[in-house]
């Protein structure tokens, strides 16, 4: 295995919370830039860059800039398969299995592997499951495909066994950009309970509360994102507690 998924392995392992912070390069420019880097440094574990409607190619310089600024291995959240640059550390090999589209079950990664292959890119298999809380959100409707719904734990779980077994490394539940409210915590507890790989939640994650009880809840890493845009104040109090739950435990 690679340094980020014997890290991320070891993270869980020891039952250790981390956060990771999901950043959109179409939004990293001037004072918003240092400010999130100064955020990353404090509270951040890995930096995800990316997202559902990244309009922009990844840039190389803004990509070694946020590491350089941050000391932090930046990993890609590819929005489709040209959504990649060797000068980031990492990119998550996401399998949208919550979905039925075979585009993003295996097409975009089939159009992706001989250069990935080329790439000194840690590649990290992932489950990726979205969950509907409410209103429709930008990564299904980019992706054509329906959410399993926030009161279904048991399909939840189910996929991500079937993600499990199928050898992918890690699950990452997604309410997705815009949600009305973060994943349920009976839903990550079912996965929690039926897997054992990494867990990773993320999506309508407001406040430090809802973020502890994710952690309660089973998973390993939260992830924010557009909550650094609204309400940075609630940002530094999620990541205050994360580092007082990894400690206390």
């Amino acid at each position: 295995m690679g340094y980020l998924q014997d890290r991320i392995d070891d993270h869980s392992s020891q039952g250790r919370k981390g956060l990771i912070l999901l950043l959109d390069p179409d939004k990293l420019e001037g004072t918003f830039f240092e400010e999130r880097m100064e955020f990353a440094r404090e509270f951040a574990d890995i930096i995800l860059l990316g997202g559902s409607l990244t309009q922009k190619e990844l840039n190389t310089a803004q990509i070694e800039k946020i590491r350089e600024k941050t000391g932090l291995r930046v990993v890609i959240f590819p929005a489709n398969s040209m959504h990649i640059n060797p000068a980031a550390d990492g990119i998550l090999f996401l399998s949208l299995l919550s979905g039925r589209n075979p585009d993003f079950l295996i097409g975009q990664h089939v159009t992706a592997a001989p250069f990935l292959k080329r790439s000194n890119l840690e590649v990290l298999p992932t489950s990726y499951l979205l969950i509907g809380t409410g209103r429709q959100t930008t990564a299904e409707y980019i992706s054509h495909t329906s959410p399993i719904p926030a009161n279904k734990p048991d399909i939840a779980a189910a996929t991500a066994l079937a993600g499990e077994y199928q050898g992918k490394r890690m699950t990452y539940l997604d309410a997705g950009s815009g949600a009305d409210g973060p994943v349920p915590g009976e839903m990550i507890s079912a996965v929690r309970q039926n897997t054992s790989l990494p867990l990773i939640v993320g999506g309508g994650i407001r406040d430090a509360d809802s973020a502890e009880h994710i952690l309660e809840s089973g998973a390993d890493f939260i992830v924010i994102g557009n909550l650094m845009e609204e309400d940075p104040t609630a940002g530094v109090e999620i990541g205050l507690m994360v580092k007082g739950y990894s400690l206390s435990s």
